[in-house]
């Protein structure tokens, strides 16, 4: 079994409370004189008071168009990146000298030398570096991350891996657009990174919970559930309001297969680390595995906290998850869903 060593997360440094983030949409996004009954109470519903940008908010309209969006991505999304990877290093215990895989995960922006070639450079990371960058994941990235670090130190037991998410959301906001979509993502989203350490069965620093399993889920017609529609003006967001019902329908059975295979059940899990998709997201996760009042509460709170950031918020949910202490040696569950659509799930013990 492999080991999560550390988890460390970073955040920009310009936070704001969600009525604020209402205000500027309403700015940059509605047309002059439209009512803004509609973008109000999807934004007080979205479960958030807080979010991170990349930027400060007022620098936004001066955005001309994608490439700008792009280059303001690719430079916070270095800073944020080396901040986290050097965080959680230093958490395990471990230095740059130790990582021999880095694998970095995003569906926000694009860049070639891809971030984690940036971050190597900037951070002294070894030149025999194994680097793998996926694009495309969205918010199941971190835990598909850590589904896919954890076959290779299957492979390479006496390894050092380091998975890194970036997610600049708010540099994805597509203007003059009033869809619901882009309405309930800008209700939703933040901006953050987080990296994680793991290490392989037979490294001598190996400690923290184990991964015992994963096992991914593609589900059938679903591919305009979530996603994003590239065009001229970058990425326009695709999200369907049958998000949760797709929850409902497949994730009850599929997690319940999947910890039948370990002679597991629901009640055994003492600590559920999940993906804050949104308040009807969640509502549908708790529904469909049938959990008990609080099973869900630090992925409620890191949603109100900074928002839905993509493949980085089930990995802080982790981070808090760890901290908390769960029971040593009980199982816990890790899952996420995002754009094919799909569903990865981790099972750890603590």
């Amino acid at each position: 079994m492999t080991r999560i060593a550390a988890v460390h997360g970073a955040l920009p440094p310009n936070r704001y409370p969600q009525h604020e983030l209402t205000d500027a949409f309403a700015t940059l996004c509605l047309p002059d004189g439209a009512s803004h009954g509609v973008l109000k109470r999807v934004h007080a519903n979205a479960g958030v008071s807080f979010r991170h940008l990349a930027i400060p908010l007022d620098q936004y309209k001066a955005l001309k168009d994608f490439g700008e969006a792009n280059d303001a991505w690719i430079a916070a999304a270095v800073d944020l990146g080396s901040e986290a990877v050097a965080g959680a290093l230093e958490a395990a215990g471990l230095t740059v000298a130790d990582v021999d895989l880095l694998m970095f995960t995003t569906v926000t922006g694009v860049a070639a030398p891809s971030i984690d070639a940036r971050i190597a450079g900037r951070l002294g990371l070894r030149e025999d570096l194994r680097r793998l960058p996926l694009f495309g994941l969205g918010c199941v990235g971190g835990a598909a991350g850590i589904a896919r670090v954890h076959d290779y130190l299957k492979a390479w037991p006496d390894h050092v891996a380091v998975l890194l998410s970036v997610e600049l959301c708010s540099l994805t906001l597509q203007r003059d657009d009033a869809s619901m979509p882009n309405m309930v993502a800008s209700a939703l989203f933040g901006d953050g990174a987080t990296a994680v350490v793991m290490t392989g069965s037979d490294h001598p620093a190996a400690a923290g919970p184990s991964v015992v399993a994963t096992r991914s889920r593609l589900y059938p017609d679903s591919q305009r559930v979530m996603g994003w529609d590239i065009g001229s003006g970058g990425f326009r967001v695709v999200l369907g309001a049958d998000v949760p019902d797709v929850v409902r329908q497949y994730l009850g059975d599929d997690v319940r297969g999947f910890l039948a295979d370990h002679d597991l059940t629901v009640p055994d899990v003492t600590a559920w680390v999940s993906h804050p998709g949104g308040p009807k997201v969640l509502d549908a996760v708790q529904a469909a595995l049938e959990l008990p009042p609080g099973a869900l509460d630090l992925t409620w709170q890191s949603l109100d906290a900074v928002g839905n950031l993509s493949s980085s918020s089930v990995l802080q949910v982790l981070g808090a998850t760890m901290a908390a202490k769960p029971l040593e040696g009980t199982p816990g569950v890790l899952l996420a869903m995002g754009p094919g659509f799909c569903s990865e799930l981790v099972l750890l013990e603590w």
